[in-house]
């Protein structure tokens, strides 16, 4: 199994939420997040008009999903194919558990 974490943007979420569904993937976590990356933030006017702000932290989202090592190219094309930016990262899960079924690994995602 393997852990796959987007940082994309919140016009990204419902596309990929949707192609994820198509292949039949069963959940994913979405956590709204702050940070920044290499590029700057947009400049924003304050003060009615008179003032530029920059701020140092942009909203972001991070969508994740556990899946089996055989959907990973899968799940990889679908955030690629949905997201204007952003970041990727995979990640290997030794062990994962259902706390009402006690099913585990593969059974438990």
């Amino acid at each position: 199994m393997i852990r796959i974490e987007a940082v994309v943007g919140q016009g990204d979420i419902k596309a990929i939420s949707d192609g994820l569904k198509k292949i039949h993937v069963g959940g994913i976590t979405v956590m709204k997040v702050r940070g920044r990356g290499k590029s700057s933030s947009p400049k924003l006017h304050a003060a009615k008009g008179t003032e530029i702000f920059v701020p140092e932290f942009n909203d972001k989202y991070i969508v994740q999903v556990i899946v089996e090592e055989k959907n990973e190219t899968e799940v990889i094309s679908i955030v690629k194919n949905n997201a204007k930016i952003g970041k990727i990262f995979i990640s290997p899960v030794t062990r994962a558990i259902d706390i009402a079924s006690s099913a585990e690994n593969e059974k438990a995602i």
